[in-house]
């Protein structure tokens, strides 16, 4: 034990720590999302067991998601008050736990119940690992540096896909979540052991009551257009993830088993690339374009909708391009989106502010829209269910664009910058 203590030392004593530090936290981000999507891949036998309609299916996200966004704006005061580190942990550990206990879950309620804990115990990290990782790095890296964390969204959604669409078949809908729950309670451990960086340590912008104070964050429109733009962003998504391997599956013939694995090495492949290069892009326009993060996140919005209309219509070898092209164009404006709410804010109030944020992205976003596309789905058909995230694609790229012109100025060339740490 001692050992690993002075292991653990030597790391957060030398260069290696901001490295080793984010590789720990992406770590625990992409469990964060293999638990999600296993559900989707294991959706249809899930509903199969309990006998359950499209819409109630749906709710089992939504409710996930509820409860993820109710629990967010309490741990947000309290991760800029108190130890960070020390909420992550404990999080982790208790999302972990819940996971385990799926092997116990054999009615729709508990289940359920099941999914609304999980949510909470996942809202601890989501709503503070980026206030961490910010303040690791200097600030004209921050995209690159969330398009690696922010990796786990499209590596851990696949993951979940192929390892609830491999092993389900086999073993059964609940043994999936087993292999997903252990490595949590490891990399909890990891975490605690984690030097935690002076908040605000690489941030240049002035502390302005709009950008330091919560009176100031409800008339700050950098903020409150990043966070539109990114619920409709999310509604979008959420809604695709949970119902495309159904939709291959029912409505385009594709076995369930092949259609969790397609769409899950397109998220994949789709997700590494476009999350990296979304953070490049935008730290390479940052000195050159005020609101570059917006604009990059505008755009693929805006770009990603031609595809996703021509995947649903399409059938033939032009429909799984069209779906990796507009998942693609989907995941490019996740790191440059996360770098624009976090740079809207100062470091002080900014895990309050990414709680905030994620209330109203999930409340608008993806508690909703599994939901009411699983009620569309029951009234008409799947299909005519995913014109809405077309919809919220068009809205997303307008709110974005919109955006640009309160985008803060910090990183623009021939722009004045506080004094502060660099």
């Amino acid at each position: 034990m001692k050992g690993v203590l002075y292991s653990l030392d030597l790391v957060n004593s030398t260069k290696l720590y901001p490295r080793t530090a984010l590789a720990l936290l992406t770590a625990l981000n992409l469990l964060n999302y293999v638990d999600r999507s296993v559900l989707f891949a294991v959706q249809p036998l899930v509903q199969s067991e309990f006998r359950l309609s499209n819409t109630q299916v749906g709710y089992l996200t939504s409710a996930f998601l509820l409860f993820y966004m109710i629990a967010a704006p309490f741990v947000g005061p309290l991760a800029d008050r108190y130890s960070r580190k020390r909420i992550i942990v404990g999080g982790a550990i208790f999302w972990s736990g819940l996971t385990l206990l799926t092997a116990v879950t054999h009615t729709y309620t508990e289940l359920l119940i099941r999914h609304t804990l999980v949510g909470i115990g996942e809202a601890t990290f989501v709503t503070i690992a980026p206030t961490f990782v910010a303040d690791l790095f200097p600030e004209e890296r921050r995209g690159r540096i969330l398009g690696v964390f922010y990796l786990a969204i499209p590596v851990g959604t696949a993951a979940g896909y192929l390892l609830g669409g491999k092993l389900s078949p086999y073993y059964g809908w609940r043994f999936p979540f087993y292999i997903a729950a252990v490595p949590g309670f490891l990399l909890a451990l990891a975490v605690l052991f984690l030097h935690e960086p002076e908040r605000g340590q690489f941030d240049r912008e002035k502390e302005t009551p709009e950008r330091a104070t919560l009176i100031g964050l409800a008339r700050n429109p950098a903020f409150w257009t990043s966070t539109l733009g990114m619920a409709m962003m999310t509604f979008a998504l959420g809604g695709i993830q949970v119902w495309m391997p159904t939709f291959l599956s029912r409505a385009r013939g594709y076995s369930l088993e092949s259609a969790n694995f397609m769409f899950g090495i397109i998220i994949v492949v789709d997700g590494i690339l476009a999350s990296l290069a979304g953070g490049w892009l935008g730290d390479y326009l940052l000195p050159r374009m005020k609101g570059s993060y917006y604009f990059v996140s505008a755009a693929s919005m805006a770009l990603g909708v031609p595809f996703m209309i021509v995947a649903l219509f399409a059938r033939g070898p032009v429909m799984l391009p069209a779906i990796a092209l507009a998942a693609f164009f989907l995941l490019l404006n996740t790191s440059p989106l996360n770098a624009a709410v976090i740079n809207s804010v100062g470091a002080h109030i900014r895990a309050t502010a990414l709680a905030v944020n994620i209330f109203v992205f999930h409340l608008l976003g993806d508690v909703p829209s599994p939901t009411l596309m699983g009620y569309v789905a029951d009234k008409r058909s799947l299909q005519a269910a995913f014109v809405l995230p077309v919809v919220a694609m068009v809205a997303s790229s307008a709110i974005l664009f919109y955006g640009m012109r309160f985008a803060p100025l910090a990183g623009i060339d021939g722009a004045p910058f506080a004094a502060g740490k660099t």
